[in-house]
């Protein structure tokens, strides 16, 4: 007669979280998308060795931009895996206690994406991560999975779909049917490196040295895929490496453009290496359907036209590619048979 008091073991998982190396994404089941912040930490370092976190996210990324000096940011994750467990754990333990992420009838089950063909001592990681920030059970995927089902592909079908996460810290270049990955190729290309090579672009022809964030943003402001193309410019401000003082030059998109295009012309041949070790039915799948882009770098400028050019197939960037990921981890919440299906072995 009190069996309305025992809580009902739920189908499916409760929340899904994209530790991603630029952002970490958290969705619950039937809220959407609730956190979606750098995945950043600021601390002072008190002494040799240990480190006071002051600000973790979004708040981490202001106070580093606006005390530089005594303040260090510090991303807990590299290439997509965890890198510094205990920084991780304290991220995620914050992220999970804001408002609406907690149950109070249980602790959550929570599903966790990783890049494909992470080690096994990587994917321990992130279930230890997962349970000490409160989890009841943690349950890994492949992170082209849930973007390709963020991205509206029908990935349950028998017929061949491409996907390609440019994500923070990796592409993958993802061939899906019967809700299997088929073929992938990453490549540690993403965000960050593309920032990297803004910054050593800039030291080199420019003899200006700028900071990642300031990469980050003309890469965002006037990035593109295509550098001879609609050139537009704006102004940087950085610190001569002459002189040792503050100079502010204009920078072209071309500029910008050419500074990433090494790293563009590794995700193009990524692209062409799946192609050829995709079997050649779901080719034919691909040549009809196209390919879709997200992520982040999705979003550089005339990516999807340059891709096209090249691979001479159609390409189309996912609604939102930047929630893609974590939208398809929601729908996966909901769908305990399609979570059984694509949940990593440990």
């Amino acid at each position: 007669m009190f069996s309305f008091f025992k809580a009902e073991e739920p189908s499916g998982a409760d929340i899904y979280v994209d530790l991603g190396t630029a952002n970490t994404l958290i969705a619950a089941r039937g809220k959407g998308v609730i956190i979606n912040e750098p995945t950043v930490i600021a601390y002072n370092e008190v002494s040799p060795g240990k480190r006071k976190v002051v600000a973790v996210g979004q708040e981490a990324k202001d106070t580093v931009a606006r005390t530089p000096g005594s303040i260090m940011a510090y991303r807990p994750l590299k290439d997509g895996v965890i890198a510094d467990f205990e920084t991780t754990e304290t991220m995620l333990r914050f992220f999970m206690n804001q408002p609406g992420m907690k149950s109070f009838w249980r602790k959550p089950r929570i599903v966790i994406s990783l890049p494909y063909g992470v080690t096994d001592v990587e994917k321990r990681a992130a279930i230890d991560a997962g349970k000490s920030a409160g989890a009841k059970d943690v349950i890994l995927v492949d992170e082209p999975m849930c973007a390709a089902l963020g991205a509206g592909l029908p990935i349950k079908d028998p017929k061949g779909s491409m996907i390609i996460d440019i994500g923070g810290g990796t592409t993958e270049v993802a061939v899906i049917a019967l809700a299997d990955i088929v073929y992938c190729q990453a490549v540690r290309v993403g965000g960050h490196r593309l920032d990297q090579a803004i910054v050593d672009y800039m030291k080199k022809k420019k003899n200006l040295i700028i900071s990642e964030f300031v990469a980050e943003e003309l890469k965002v402001a006037i990035g593109t895929a295509c550098p001879k193309k609609d050139i537009k410019s704006m102004n940087v401000t950085g610190r001569d490496v002459d002189s040792g003082l503050n100079r502010t030059i204009e920078i072209t998109s071309e500029d910008i453009g050419n500074a990433m295009d090494d790293s563009i012309k590794e995700i193009i041949n990524a692209i062409h290496a799946a192609l050829e070790k995709t079997p050649p039915e779901l080719v034919s799948d691909i040549i009809e359907e196209g390919i879709v882009l997200a992520g982040g770098g999705a979003l550089i400028r005339d990516l999807d036209i340059r891709l096209e050019n090249e691979i001479r197939l159609p390409v189309r960037i996912a609604e939102s590619p930047l929630l893609a990921i974590a939208r398809g981890g929601e729908k996966a919440l909901s769908d305990p048979d399609l979570l059984e299906k694509i949940r990593l072995e440990v």
